[in-house]
């Protein structure tokens, strides 16, 4: 009888609540006002001949180069970042005898993991510090020989923390043996990437993707850029035809709309702010957030979380429960988007607050 591997059987799944997603969606991260016109507009003039040839991804590979500052072979465009993250598992983790080790700290981004243990690799989790500080000190005692592979998401997706940009080089330094992965998703919503620093460090990898800030979750397309030499290992490994049709057309006109993204962008910053603002005005427990979100506690309880999801759902607004992270238990997380959006948000939001049933202060008592 056929069978897969034990590791495969025994790998945990991702289950995204993608089913009944209708009202104000602040669940997912996702860009809540779209894509550019531009890029509609690039969509509806694609031909039936455009989707019956095979997509050339060299030609948009350097236009992504040129707007990022680096060169051609210092990048590979993939099918989101997650794509990203599985070549890196194929290349360079082997699960012989030896068994590679590789590194994240958690809470973090469920498909490290998964695409970690498909690979066969001996996970080494590190709990992130007080206030999900980053625990650079536990991450640099856990590198050994057998490390392979480190993943770090900067800003960090559920907390939207960030590392030190010298406690990164510090760990890509510490493992010159191992690819560190610095997954920047959220780069545009707090500014600052690693990018100057690859040439210094040949075992460093810098992702990006252009489905938050962008609105182009669904087209698939992200980036990922690293030291030339190890970029045609990666190559090796990837697909050639692994971003569509579709995606290549409308990244330069997405790339091109900087007034658009920069809008979006001012506007979910000053949304964050707003929602923070009103969470410690009533005492309720969140964290700094750097990226498009916010991590805030409704209670002590998985159940404190469900019951508030609910209650949003039957509001209209879809917001996402991260009690099954480390750490995280009674955690919501909601995705900000335009002034609008948050008009809305807040309201709802104030009026569950008000009602003294639904969230629990810092303290862990009800407000």
């Amino acid at each position: 009888m056929l069978s897969p591997r034990e590791i495969i059987r025994n790998l945990p799944s991702y289950h995204p609540p993608l089913a009944g997603r209708d009202g104000l969606r602040l669940d997912f991260n996702e860009n809540v006002d779209g894509c550019s016109p531009s890029v509609l507009a690039c969509l509806q003039s694609l031909t039936t001949e455009d989707l019956a040839r095979y997509p050339e991804r060299e030609p948009v590979e350097a236009d992504v180069a040129k707007f990022l500052g680096v060169l051609n072979s210092e990048l590979l465009l993939t099918n989101g970042v997650d794509e990203a993250i599985h070549l890196l598992c194929q290349a360079y983790i082997d699960h012989g005898p030896s068994q590679d080790e590789a590194i994240i700290v958690v809470p973090t981004y469920s498909m490290y993991r998964i695409y970690m243990l498909a690979a066969g690799a001996k996970l080494v989790t590190v709990p992130a510090g007080p206030d999900f500080q980053f625990p650079a000190d536990a991450v640099l005692a856990s590198i050994t020989q057998r490390t392979r592979l480190i993943a770090i998401a900067n800003p960090n997706n559920p907390t939207g923390m960030v590392a030190p940009r010298q406690t990164l080089l510090a760990i890509a330094q510490a493992a010159p043996h191992a690819a560190v992965l610095v997954d920047e998703a959220y780069f545009e919503f707090n500014g600052e990437t690693l990018l100057p620093e690859r040439e210094n460090c040949p075992n460093l990898f810098i992702a990006r993707t252009f489905s938050k800030a962008y609105g182009l979750a669904g087209l698939r397309i992200g980036a990922l850029i690293g030291d030339a030499g190890q970029m045609r290992v990666l190559r090796r490994v990837s697909s050639p035809y692994n971003v569509n049709a579709a995606a290549l057309a409308c990244l330069p006109p997405a790339l091109a709309d900087q007034a658009y993204v920069e809008q979006y962008v001012t506007e979910v910053r000053e949304s964050r702010m707003r929602l923070e603002t009103l969470l410690h005005a009533n005492g309720i427990q969140c964290w700094p957030s750097h990226a498009n979100f916010v991590l805030m506690r409704v209670g002590p309880t998985a159940a404190d979380s469900i019951a508030f999801v609910e209650h949003m759902r039957q509001h209209g607004i879809l917001v996402r429960d991260r009690s099954a992270d480390h750490a995280c238990e009674g955690c919501v997380r909601i995705t900000l988007g335009t002034r609008q959006n948050t008009d809305r948000l807040l309201t709802v939001l104030q009026q569950a607050i008000d009602t003294r049933s639904l969230i629990a202060s810092a303290t862990g008592t009800r407000p």
